[in-house]
């Protein structure tokens, strides 16, 4: 006889498992691409035979994949299809096309639009510089790293004050001192700038929208940055930042271009 006990739709159980995979799943970033099952044991206080059986389910879901190295995992196909799809429907991926194009095309430099992902900037929409000879890019999809401008802008003015701790976490102690002056130095001034390896030079300003800080817009260029007020293209991307938040706030469509002319 079947009981007329109603069964609660989530369990305790249900919620702890969804919980656990949030967990495992914020493990990875940008200075962690794999994992093995010991480490996610470690990391989270499962046991190991535990972790385990989550990151091979995981596996089997799509959300991990098998990482490079033996017995490691990643971020699997999944977690991709769904980003790209999250990212698809963010307003102001709609909205920057033609405010990136004007910016590259004044400032003389590739410009990036990056949306956060679960723990650091992700490379959304690229303009590339045409104009000198060499060409410089990133690629649409990438995830930044702690020193880039893009990361400390968003650590400068996102709402959760503890997160500049976590992502110094996995820092060594001069990195992290040089990321927390960075992160300082982007809320008084508004802007990052970065020296980046083989001689290029970054730049990257906040985009805002009714809940906060949405997004950056950054220049890649091979010319030095000096101040906003000495440098032309530092200034535009200030511009343009600004113009997409106005743009966000009134709810218009983007392709007017008169706020970065």
């Amino acid at each position: 006889m079947a009981s007329s006990k109603s069964v609660p739709e989530t369990s305790s159980f249900d919620i702890q498992a969804v919980s656990r995979v949030g967990q495992i799943l914020t493990l990875f970033g940008p200075d962690t691409a794999e994992l093995t099952a010991v480490e996610v044991s470690e990391r989270i206080g499962l046991n190991r035979t535990t972790a385990y059986r989550y990151c091979t389910s995981l596996v089997a879901a799509g959300i991990l994949e098998r990482g490079g190295e033996r017995g490691t995992f990643a971020l699997g196909p999944l977690l991709l299809r769904l980003g790209v799809q999250a990212i698809g429907r963010r307003r102001v991926v709609e909205i920057a096309p033609p405010y990136l194009a004007r910016l590259s095309t004044e400032a003389r430099a590739t410009a990036v639009l990056a949306l956060w992902g679960a723990t650091a900037p992700i490379v959304t929409l690229v303009h590339e510089d045409t104009s000198r000879t060499v060409v410089l890019t990133v690629r649409a999809g990438s995830q930044l790293d702690a020193t880039s401008s893009q990361m400390r802008v968003f650590l400068a003015y996102h709402p959760d004050p503890h997160l500049l701790e976590r992502v110094g976490a996995t820092l060594s102690e001069p990195q992290r001192a040089e990321l927390e002056a960075g992160v300082y130095l982007a809320r008084r001034t508004g802007y990052s700038t970065v020296t980046l390896p083989d001689g290029l030079f970054a730049a990257a300003a906040p985009v805002f929208d009714e809940h906060g800080i949405c997004a950056t817009i950054a220049l890649l260029s091979a010319d030095q940055f000096g101040p906003a007020s000495e440098t032309p293209g530092l200034a535009a991307l200030l511009e343009v930042a600004e113009a997409i938040t106005a743009a966000l706030s009134a709810g218009r469509g983007g392709h007017d271009l008169a706020d970065v002319q």
